[in-house]
């Protein structure tokens, strides 16, 4: 994360949501997985914009506000 920003994170969450919903078909998987990054980041970037106007949040806190969840039930899951 430190070298490549907060907007790493999406590379890790991304393509779980995708298998999430695609299954783990690897035809679909990559596409979707690139679409689920991209909503994933244009919604964390209007969710900064708009939260605090006329200041911005800057878009990798918000990516982490919104994946961080998802990647904690991610792990508990792995551990049962």
């Amino acid at each position: 994360m430190a070298v490549s920003g907060g907007i790493g994170f999406v590379g890790l969450i991304g393509p779980h949501l995708a298998r999430r919903l695609v299954g783990p078909r690897h035809e679909v998987l990559l596409p979707a997985a690139a679409l689920c990054g991209a909503l994933l980041v244009i919604t964390a970037d209007t969710l900064g914009r708009w939260i605090l106007q006329p200041s911005e949040i800057p878009t990798g806190i918000v990516v982490a506000i919104i994946g961080a969840p998802y990647f904690l039930y991610l792990l508990a899951k792995a551990k049962d």
